[in-house]
Order: structure tokens, then C-alpha cells, then sequence
């Protein structure tokens, strides 16, 4: 009974460590936005406000700068918890050498991307150890930075703007054996999440590729098998009312904010339940051989075109390889729109 009541706590430490997550975000976010305001207008306290905006003018461009990573905060027990929940694993099949620069793309988005966050952007499966030398930075919308408290959070993981500025410093201004991690499909991807997809969104998007030629950093292919399998998303029916509102919702979310809004249920606080935590299924990201490219000051569209025909081709072999493994069918195939 003793170990059974240990396994009972380790479960329930695991759904704690996914379940703060989002709550976390939203209050820390929520602090200074309604904080800073009131206290500069309603209270004696004005000063602390002062300061906080002072501090956050002063250190501007630290974000986009390499930020202010620590090792600790990336080494917390929290994520190991939070990796077990599912659990997330990460993959090497090639070395990274140390020696150069590189842009990690990742594929799918899922609802969340639970992978890329804890494979890139904390310890918990041991980025470090398996890929020695290497320093990840893991990009994400650049708004999140405009927030006191919450930009010092994301920075101390690693976490920088997915803008072309952050990204270039990091590439050109910190020396060697660094990698960029980007979610390439973005977050309208997460509306194509769906358990047993892998549909992705690629064709268009060729950024990545055109920063890696200015740059001159090796593309690396990686796949997340499993994102889109911990959650069910709802697509409701065209041409009934609530689909009307779902997609209205959508489009206004979007357009106010810059986000695309999901619905999606998954599992409740015990795994037999109803509820928006992810489900218990293993997330494993693989990270392929990566792909040698050319330093070019200006390159052309013909040019980008080509490594990003190379790109998709040592993607989908990345896919083909590893499907079967991680729980496609055979004649599944990686559909790229």
C-alpha cells in the first residue's frame, strides 16, 4: 500500500507540475498589467510603478540580445515532473557539432508545443547532455517580452522573440554553437491538431530558410511525434450557428491579439475525467542530421527556393524514418500545405 500511495503522490505531482503552467503565465502576466497601472494612478505607491516601467525601458533590448538565461531555473525538479506527466522525450539521430550555428525548425505546432518547451527550453530531458556544447534559444511571440515580470520568467529559460532581429544576434553575435528553435507553422498550425494528423504548414513559409542563408547557420529538421495526439480539438460543422461563432470568435481573437483561439478539451485532474489538461500520451521529438548552408549576404528566390525543397526533403525522410516507430501507420504521410 505504501508504494502504491507513492506511486498515487508522483501522479498527482506530475498533473500539479502541467497544471500551474498556464495559471502561472496568467498571473504573472496579470500582476504588472493591472498592478503597474493602479498603483501610478490610485495609491502612494506610484514610485514602485515608476521604477518597474524605468527598469523596463532600461533593459529594452535585452530580449532581443540574447536575454538573461539561468541554469537553475532550467534545471528545476518542476520540469521533470512536468516531462514524466506525459512523457517527453528528445531524440538525437546525428552530432551538432559545436562549431557552428543552427536553426532547429520544428513541426507540429500541436495546441501547445509541450515538446519544444521542455526539450528546448528546460533540462528535463537533458538537452545539454545529449547535444554537449550546444546553447538552444527557443523563439516565441515577441509581445510576451513587453510584460514586466513575465519577459524576466521566459528569459531565464532561454526563450527569445521569434523576430528577425533576436534571431540574427543569436546567429551572428555570440560566437558558435548556438541553435534557434523555431516552430515554423506558427501558431495557425495549432488549428490543424488533430489526434493522428500530421499535416503541417511549410510550403509558404521560407523565413527560416532565407535567415539561415544571411546567416549561414545549418538547418536542422525535427519532428514532434505525439503533439497532436494530447488534445482533442472541435471542429464544429460548417453551416451551423456555432460554427459561425466558433469561426467569428476565431477571426476577431486573431485579429485583436495575433493568436490563434482553439477548442480543445483533453483530460480532467484524474486521467478518467473530463477537462482541458493534456492527455497522458508520450510526445517524442527527433532531431535530424543537419543540413550544411552557404553564408549569403543577399540571396535570391531561386536560391531560397532550392534549400527549402532540400529542407522539406530531409524532413520527410526524418518523418518516413521514425512514424512506425512512434506510432504512425506504414502508409501514413507528412502532408505539407
Amino acid at each position: 500500500m505504501a508504494f502504491l500511495s507513492r506511486l498515487d503522490l508522483h501522479e498527482c505531482l506530475q498533473t500539479l507540475s502541467v497544471l500551474q503552467w498556464l495559471p502561472v503565465y496568467v498571473f504573472l502576466g496579470a500582476i504588472p498589467i493591472i498592478l503597474i497601472p493602479y498603483f501610478l494612478m490610485f495609491t502612494k505607491f506610484w514610485i514602485l510603478s515608476v521604477l518597474a516601467l524605468t527598469w523596463l525601458a532600461y533593459d529594452w533590448n535585452t530580449h532581443s540580445q540574447g536575454g538573461r538565461r539561468s541554469a537553475w531555473v532550467r534545471n528545476w525538479t518542476l520540469w521533470k515532473y512536468f516531462q514524466n506527466y506525459f512523457p517527453i522525450k528528445l531524440v538525437k539521430t546525428h552530432d551538432i557539432s559545436p562549431e557552428h550555428n543552427y536553426i532547429i525548425a520544428n513541426h507540429p505546432h500541436g495546441i501547445v508545443s509541450y515538446g519544444v518547451f521542455i526539450n528546448f527550453a528546460t533540462e528535463a530531458s537533458g538537452f545539454s547532455r545529449i547535444f554537449p556544447g550546444i546553447t538552444p534559444s527557443v523563439g516565441t511571440l515577441e509581445g510576451i517580452f513587453w510584460i514586466p515580470i513575465v519577459r524576466e520568467y521566459v528569459m531565464s529559460m532561454g526563450v527569445c522573440p521569434v523576430s528577425k532581429l533576436a534571431l540574427k544576434y543569436l546567429l551572428t553575435q555570440k560566437g558558435s554553437g548556438n541553435a534557434v528553435v523555431i516552430v515554423v507553422g506558427g501558431a495557425a498550425e495549432a488549428l490543424l491538431c488533430q489526434p493522428g494528423a500530421s499535416t503541417i504548414y511549410l510550403k509558404d513559409r521560407k523565413g527560416f530558410v532565407k535567415l539561415a542563408l544571411k546567416t549561414g547557420a545549418y538547418l536542422v529538421p525535427s519532428y514532434s511525434f505525439g503533439e497532436n495526439e494530447v488534445h482533442n480539438q472541435e471542429t464544429f460543422p460548417e453551416g451551423t450557428w456555432i460554427r459561425f461563432f466558433q469561426k467569428t470568435f476565431q477571426d476577431t481573437f486573431k485579429k485583436i491579439l495575433g493568436l490563434n483561439f482553439c477548442t480543445f478539451h483533453g483530460r480532467g485532474f484524474t486521467r478518467e475525467s473530463w477537462g482541458f489538461l493534456p492527455f497522458n500520451l508520450p510526445i517524442t521529438t527527433v532531431v535530424g542530421e543537419p543540413l550544411p548552408i552557404p553564408r549569403i549576404k543577399k540571396p535570391n528566390k531561386k536560391t531560397v527556393d532550392k534549400y527549402h525543397a532540400l529542407y522539406i526533403s530531409a524532413l520527410r525522410k526524418l518523418f518516413d524514418q521514425h512514424k512506425v516507430q512512434y506510432g504512425f501507420p506504414e502508409a501514413q504521410e507528412l502532408t505539407i500545405i
